[in-house]
């Protein structure tokens, strides 16, 4: 496979053609090594418009959902991001890339101790990984500018809308299979967020999640 055409195409065909359209999301995807977060048995699909297997029944965001994510959030380098679910960690780098620290929780330790590779591996250095259940929230810290969530959720809880700066900008994906929504959360007062539903995608639920309310008859 010849790589950087597979990375070109990629985002031409994926990105572009998906109202991926600001300039530093475009080229955070072109400089960061996708390939080489990808488990070595999906190299060859490294690039492709799909989900990518990892361990214990977590997946690698397709890389149109990957970048329609960092264009929403629109990262400042004096902002601090919470990342829920490490996964490979490409994400984790992607973040990284643009905001002063990255906090990322992954509740596998396994997963956890290969992304520490990987972030060795390419010199990054903002990014503190933490094992941990963040699935109901993560309040480590008082505040964060930004948060996203790499799994997907039922319902959003409130904890996290709490632990949103003023100002600050949460990405998750909602809802159950078939129909899920990918949300751009924005806190714009003590007690006032904004939400804006940006596509529909399908990604696997975050362990632990926490299930909606149900009526019993």
């Amino acid at each position: 496979m010849n790589i950087e055409q597979a990375r070109e195409n990629m985002i031409k065909q994926q990105l572009r053609t998906w109202e991926v359209l600001d300039d530093q999301p475009l080229e955070l995807l072109q400089q960061v090594p996708r390939e080489e977060f990808v488990p070595p048995a999906w190299r060859n699909l490294a690039f492709a418009d799909m989900n990518i297997p990892l361990d214990e029944g977590q997946v690698m965001m397709a890389p149109r959902v990957e970048a329609r994510m960092l264009q929403a959030l629109a990262i400042s380098p004096d902002e601090n991001v919470l990342e829920v679910g490490t996964g490979s960690g490409y994400v984790t780098a992607l973040l990284a890339k643009q905001a002063k620290q990255v906090y990322s929780v992954e509740i596998s330790p396994r997963l956890l101790a290969q992304a520490g590779e990987k972030m060795r591996a390419h010199n990054i250095k903002n990014a503190e990984l933490e094992e941990g259940d963040a699935a109901q929230g993560w309040d480590a810290r008082p505040a964060y500018e930004i948060i996203a969530i790499t799994g997907s959720l039922p319902v959003l809880p409130r904890t996290f809308l709490e632990s949103m700066t003023i100002g600050g900008r949460l990405f998750a994906i909602t809802g159950n299979t078939p129909v899920m929504e990918a949300t751009l959360v924005t806190r714009v007062g003590n007690h006032d967020w904004s939400r804006e539903v940006l596509f529909e995608t399908e990604l696997p639920p975050l362990k632990n999640v926490q299930q909606p309310e149900r009526f019993v008859f």
